[in-house]
């Protein structure tokens, strides 16, 4: 086999020469125009991925409160409810004989007019026996139903531009200016600012509503300004995504940065984060695309960073709870098998296989009449068992628990036991019936947990030794388990 260097030997003297990004991706055969527009070489593309970038971050963190006070449409009804206002502002400016596109004008209109929509809402909530979604659904629908009405009339005014004010319903980033972008900045920088201002008051809102009632905080205060902040993050994101995908803003990424972790600060962050990532890597895309709008790809982008999160988040993804289900079931079949041991072992303890100190050896078959185990999974666990050094094979036959395996099948039915007894004692069950649902409990009881039960029942020994069971064990016969347990 011949190794041909040629390659490497004029990579090597092109770079000596000069190396540049462009010649490194024309030496991948990757197109020009990729690192032109990673590298955010055009002005009007460093406005475009900067300015949505901001109001990613923006509203992933704002958007978190929304998600957890369960107001996830509201976002969605008040961007749509902005609609009309922005009509209404432009046929005001064209009866004063203004140009009707004055983004100013169009913005404070449409500001006007989601406030309005925020305040039918809490109205229906709070003055009819409506529900929030129902109210949400109403104001949504009507809202947005008066700005197409108001748009038609738009089109037939003889004066002013009303070409181009339909950008408003789905954005049109690739537009954005300079100074949009510094409104973006500014908005979303007050919205950060509010929200590490009031993260406080806001989290305790979140979790319990009424405990902050009934403590003193002014509960509709901080909901109305959650709700500007808002409205303030849907104008400002009219013109990137515009208000039929501003929702997408406001809660992919909260609810993305959900399957990451319980703590509200850092999914408030976090979602800020998958926000920015989003907006940045949806306007590259449209970038590099010019004819896939730059909303659109914001939002099949966030969406994408939704799957990855739900399939991989480390607190709530499927595949991170299926493992976590996966070891807790072999935690309890491991737990399952020491005890079935431990108390075998109990009944031959007098015999004369028994050595002094050590734990009497058990036979497969009568190991197989504890449980409902087949003789394959039997096989499984014991050798699991082995590998861990818990349990030691004497023969074919016969097993015999190790130190280590013996330590801990004492502690699962000192566990299994005191919570039998607790059954019997404060909850009046009888003991046969008590051995299942102690078999369910033994696996989750907490030290804290085990504490309180032998400061209860007073059954805590010396050297903290296994109490005795509270039910006669009788020795299996073939084909029948002890106390009718199930795996």
């Amino acid at each position: 086999m011949t190794f041909n260097a040629c390659p490497l030997l004029e990579a090597a003297s092109l770079f000596k020469q000069g190396w540049s990004p462009e010649w490194f991706c024309s030496w991948l055969g990757l197109p020009d125009e990729l690192w032109r527009v990673l590298s955010l070489r055009d002005y009007n593309t460093r406005v475009v991925v900067f300015g949505t970038a901001l109001l990613g971050a923006a509203a992933g963190v704002i958007g978190s409160f929304a998600l957890l006070r369960k107001r996830a449409l509201l976002g969605d009804a008040l961007s749509h409810a902005m609609l009309p206002g922005i009509a209404v502002a432009y046929l005001i400016s064209v009866l004063l004989g203004q140009e009707g596109k004055s983004l100013p004008l169009l913005l404070l209109g449409a500001t006007l007019s989601g406030l309005l929509g925020t305040c039918c809402v809490l109205g229906i909530r709070q003055w009819t026996k409506l529900k929030e979604d129902a109210a949400l659904s109403i104001v949504l629908s009507v809202f947005f139903g008066a700005g197409v009405a108001l748009l038609g009339i738009v089109q037939q005014t003889t004066r002013g531009h009303a070409a181009g004010l339909e950008s408003f319903i789905f954005g049109k980033a690739s537009a954005l200016a300079v100074e949009d972008a510094w409104v973006i900045f500014g908005g979303g920088l007050c919205c950060v600012l509010l929200v590490i201002l009031f993260f406080k008051e806001w989290k305790l809102l979140c979790f319990d509503e009424t405990f902050a009632a009934s403590s003193g905080w002014p509960v509709l205060g901080l909901d109305w300004l959650m709700m500007l902040l808002i409205v303030l993050i849907s104008v400002i994101g009219l013109q990137a995504v515009g208000l039929v995908l501003m929702i997408a803003l406001l809660v992919i990424p909260p609810a993305a940065a959900r399957f990451w972790t319980d703590q509200l600060r850092t999914m408030v962050w976090l979602a800020g984060a998958l926000g920015c990532v989003s907006s940045f890597g949806g306007a590259i895309v449209s970038a590099l695309l010019p004819r896939l709008p730059s909303g659109a790809m914001i939002v099949l982008f966030a969406g994408a960073m939704f799957l990855l999160s739900f399939l991989l988040g480390t607190r709530r993804g499927i595949l991170f709870q299926a493992w976590q289900s996966w070891r807790l079931q072999q935690r309890v079949q491991r737990q399952h098998l020491l005890r079935a041991m431990f108390e075998l072992s109990e009944l031959q303890a007098a015999g004369a296989a028994s050595s002094v100190g050590q734990p009497a050896p058990v036979s497969r078959e009568r190991l197989q009449g504890m449980r409902s185990w087949s003789k394959r999974q039997l096989a499984t666990e014991i050798n699991r068992a082995v590998t861990a050094g818990l349990v030691i094979p004497l023969s074919s036959d016969q097993l015999r628990l190790t130190a280590a395996g013996q330590q801990m099948a004492s502690k699962l039915v000192h566990q299994h036991r005191l919570w039998e007894l607790y059954l019997i004692t404060h909850a009046e069950q009888a003991p046969s019936k008590v051995d299942r649902d102690a078999d369910q409990m033994e696996h989750v009881l907490t030290p804290e947990m085990i504490a309180r039960l032998e400061r209860l029942l007073n059954a805590s020994q010396q050297g903290g030794s296994v109490p005795s069971s509270p039910h006669p064990i009788l020795p299996p016969p073939e084909t029948e388990r002890i106390g009718g347990e199930q795996a």
